[in-house]
């Protein structure tokens, strides 16, 4: 038999390109050659999105591109061209849009679009099957359709995609028209939200709504800012709930820690099996918040599981964290993930596999095509009862037999890797480890947290500008605004974690680049591509979550913390720009809009400054720093002043801040309101867990 031949994409760093670097399909990567093509053969364009996690992605290319007939279809009316969503977010988001504009629902991967040579959207689709079916058309058909219409219906296709140019520039100029009104900046959309949040919460398992169900992080997290500034304990409640049945069902790996991407039921039982960075990122960090709102130790435990996966299964040896592991092993989707009753009894042994058994759900006919996904079935205070141990014995049994068949599964064929190091993921993951830093003091944490942000900036940064990836010892791509936004945000959060200035100065520097390649200063408003990025039919902005949070409320929620702590007003003024251009829409739209609302919240409540004025190294400073590392605060701002030392800080933070009898004193303020200093750790955290408006006004500072 011969061995198929190699295509263009052999020769790109992506995985996910490279993964169909051999399907007869005559493939581009995105860039001048394949448009130049379309352009002089005067063919339109079959645009497929995807990633390398993504499951149906997987099943159309081996329905589809693999297939010789199909193959012909395309390379004969077509120029085909492959692209990795993380890799062109922009793209991605371009034609999201178009998609939702013909379909009126979102779209999803992977994403096939057809395009004019002058790439205008006239057809969109997500997954076709290769014959009728799932009440789709077959993607044969579709392509002589399209083909057959481009060929026949030239100026319906023309129309179409002129309707379609004039639609996403609407969308761009449809914001609300108070970019410099004094009007002054309301909380009601916040209080709304939560509202909105709380009828559409679903109470037994958590979540929003019914099947599938998404983790939904921002909006948690927003409820969780919500209890701290009004102790509603429905917005507690809620999340709590969630986050439980999260961490008992299968979207939670059992054994080896981290989260699967979605739930296809309500009760969190069956995942996609994908398991993304930005995911568990953004979770480690919910979870660790709220650990330190309840102090329930079940929420640390599943923070210190995820941390745990992400350092054995996603860090490179250098630093930074890859972008995901797929959901399918060996062509089967979650095989690598699920049990057998008879493997499990193998591992463990009769005593323990039995006990494993009852714990975690698993039965001889299985809860997923025959085998088990693991997810706890029973409290442990109900096992301890009926195999006549103590709840500690119990826990202590399960714990041991997850560690053995952990290393049992290590012999398994693993999911494949996405081996691509994203800027803005890598920001949100190091954000993460930052908040683990403070909580929990581990020296792997620390250690991991230090080396991947140095290679951040020494791999990915050059001249104060940043790449958007990293593969095989090459960064490419012009970063985007998340790239930005997110690592300015990690970069302050560990300074924050390890009071040295190195972080925060980056931090400052990053920012100042920001606003010079993203900033729309006529709109008040910020671009997802910079001004120098090559030109599409649209430039888009990110105003919304999706999978992560806003790029645009991450960046305005940066400027307010930078201008916090440095007393620049310019930066402070470009953040309410944007929050006054969104605020019709926050009020109208926002469940979408949960990362922007902790920008407006940050805006109106202002942050709780921590100031400590005491040397690094010195065991009292580091004692008033761990108090103020343990107490939820959702807008918090740390800073060490060491003496005698000049710092970048504003003089309101700095200004009659010194030690105290040559101790180290710490002084909490917020607007404008301080304490005495304090030098008691125990004085500190009595003051920090006070309400805001407990805090009293001192003379004189």
């Amino acid at each position: 038999m011969t061995a198929p031949k190699a295509n263009r994409l052999l020769q790109e760093t992506s995985p996910y390109l490279r993964q169909h670097a051999y399907n007869p399909v005559d493939w581009h990567p995105w860039n001048k050659e394949a448009l130049e093509k379309a352009r002089s053969q005067d063919k339109p364009i079959l645009l497929s999105i995807g990633y390398s996690a993504c499951h149906w992605c997987h099943v159309m290319e081996h329905e589809s591109f693999e297939d010789q007939e199909t193959a012909a279809l395309m390379n004969q009316s077509f120029i085909n061209i492959k692209v990795d969503r993380e890799e062109r977010p922009d793209l991605d988001q371009i034609y999201q849009t178009a998609f939702q504009l013909f379909h009126r629902r979102g779209g999803g991967w992977p994403l096939t679009m057809f395009l004019t040579p002058d790439l205008l959207p006239f057809f969109a689709g997500t997954y076709f099957p290769p014959n009728d079916r799932y009440n789709l058309p077959g993607f044969k058909r579709v392509l002589e359709s399209v083909a057959e219409a481009y060929r026949t219906q030239r100026n319906q296709v023309g129309e179409t995609a002129k309707q379609v140019r004039q639609a996403l520039e609407q969308l761009q100029s449809t914001r609300s028209p108070n970019l410099d009104s004094a009007q002054p900046l309301s909380p009601e959309a916040v209080r709304q939200t939560v509202d909105f949040l709380s009828r559409i919460f679903e109470p037994v398992y958590g979540g929003f709504g019914g099947a599938p169900k998404f983790p939904a992080s921002m909006a948690f997290t927003l409820c969780l800012h919500h209890y701290h500034a009004t102790h509603d304990r429905t917005a507690l409640e809620m999340t709590t709930r969630t986050l439980t049945r999260m961490a008992e069902g299968g979207i939670y790996d059992q054994i080896g820690g981290g989260f699967h991407r979605y739930s296809v039921d309500e009760r969190w039982l069956v995942p996609h099996f994908e398991k993304m960075l930005y995911d568990n990122a953004l979770l480690t960090r919910l979870y660790l918040d709220t650990y330190l709102v309840t102090q329930d130790e079940r929420f640390a435990r599943v923070a210190r599981g995820t941390i745990n996966y992400t350092l054995r299964e996603l860090l490179h040896a250098d630093g930074g964290f890859y972008a995901a592991q797929d959901a399918d092993s060996e062509g089967v989707e979650g095989k690598y993930f699920v049990w057998t009753m008879e493997e499990v009894l193998a591992v463990l042994g009769d005593a323990d596999g039995r006990l494993f058994c009852e714990a975690f759900d698993v039965t001889s006919r299985g809860n997923f095509e025959h085998k088990n996904i693991l997810h706890v079935s029973r409290p442990v205070d109900e096992l301890a009862g009926e195999f006549h141990l103590t709840p500690e014995e119990i826990a202590l049994r399960l714990e041991q037999s997850k560690g053995r068949l952990l290393a049992h599964r290590e012999h398994r064929v693993k999911p494949l890797r996405d081996e691509k190091i994203l800027t803005g993921w890598n920001g949100l993951m190091l954000s993460a480890l930052a908040e683990a830093v403070k909580v929990f003091e581990i020296d792997a944490h620390r250690a991991a947290a230090i080396k991947t942000a140095e290679f951040l900036w020494s791999q990915l940064q050059q001249n104060g500008r940043l790449f958007h990836v990293w593969t095989a010892g090459k960064a490419r791509l012009t970063a985007y605004l998340d790239d930005y936004a997110f690592l300015i945000a990690a970069y302050l959060d560990l300074y924050e974690a390890l009071v040295d200035s190195k972080w925060f100065d980056r931090a400052v520097q990053l920012a100042e680049t920001m606003m010079d390649d993203y900033w729309d200063a006529g709109e008040g408003d910020f671009f997802f591509t910079p001004r120098h990025h090559e030109s599409l039919i649209s430039r888009p902005k990110a105003a919304h979550d999706q999978s992560i949070p806003s790029a645009t409320a991450v960046a305005v929620r940066d400027l307010l913390r930078l201008a916090a702590y440095t007393g620049r007003t310019d930066w402070r003024e470009a953040a309410e720009r944007v929050l006054r251009r969104y605020q019709a829409e926050m009020e109208e739209k926002s469940y979408g809009m949960a990362a922007m609302l902790l920008a407006l919240d940050f805006a109106l409540r202002g942050p709780t400054e921590i100031v400590i004025a005491g040397a690094p190294s010195s065991p009292g400073s580091r004692q008033l720093l761990q108090q103020a590392h343990h107490v939820y605060l959702p807008n918090e701002l740390i800073c060490l002043l060491p003496p005698g030392e000049t710092t970048p800080f504003a003089e309101s933070l700095t200004k009659g801040r010194a030690p105290v009898n040559d101790s180290p004193a710490a002084y909490v303020c917020r607007n404008f309101t301080c304490t005495p200093p304090m030098t008691s750790p125990t004085e500190l955290r009595v003051a920090l867990t006070q309400a805001p408006a407990e805090i009293k006004k001192t003379k004189g500072v």
